[in-house]
């Protein structure tokens, strides 16, 4: 037997989007006890307000309900399963950090400017990334990795993000792990530009 919110998150998935009033009717429960629910459903991250719809005719415009991203899920493990299991990794690899990260414009910069450039590009693509000086050169290190949901099924991805670099600096790069922790989104690698 369902209980009430899980029927409300069946009406959801089937209808894609809905009112507290259309799901009072369709499960015959009471419009303040489905406001409740999906409340509650919404407080924690099931449902999310989708939309404002104005009826006609006077009153306050009608909340419009639908599944969360969260609850809808992704497609990303299958995807990376599908792509880096072909033997082409290495031009795969190559394609992708070319596609993420246009190499065009590091062309004939300097590498005093192709780094700052390539942290701000980098940063828009949310990975919280900085460089520092070191003695055997410059290392670029990772906040976050936006890649950290399927990264520990799939470690080879961190090869896009030595290409990235690779192809952005024109220079090789030398990763290598900073620290152990596993701190949710966090980047264990240092990469050190050759």
């Amino acid at each position: 037997m369902l209980t009430a919110r899980q029927k409300i998150l069946a009406h959801l998935k089937k209808t894609r989007a809905a009112s507290a009033r259309e799901i009072a009717r369709a499960l015959k429960m009471s419009a303040p006890n489905v406001r409740h629910h999906l409340s509650v459903l919404c407080s924690d991250g099931r449902v999310e307000l989708s939309a404002l719809h104005n009826r006609e005719g006077r009153g306050r415009p009608e909340k419009l309900y639908s599944l969360s991203q969260a609850a809808l899920g992704d497609n990303l493990a299958v995807l990376a399963d599908a792509l880096l299991a072909e033997e082409s990794l290495r031009s795969k690899v190559e394609s992708l950090a070319r596609r993420l990260l246009d190499p065009t414009q590091f062309t004939h910069l300097p590498i005093t400017k192709r780094l700052p450039l390539l942290i701000e590009k980098l940063n828009e693509m949310h990975y919280q990334a900085r460089w520092e000086a070191g003695a055997e050169g410059p290392r670029i290190i990772f906040g976050r990795c936006p890649l950290a949901k399927i990264i520990d099924k799939h470690p080879e991805l961190c090869k896009i993000d030595s290409a990235m670099l690779e192809i952005s600096l024109g220079r090789p790069i030398a990763q290598f792990t900073k620290n152990d922790t596993s701190a949710r989104g966090y980047c264990p690698f240092v990469f050190r530009v050759g």
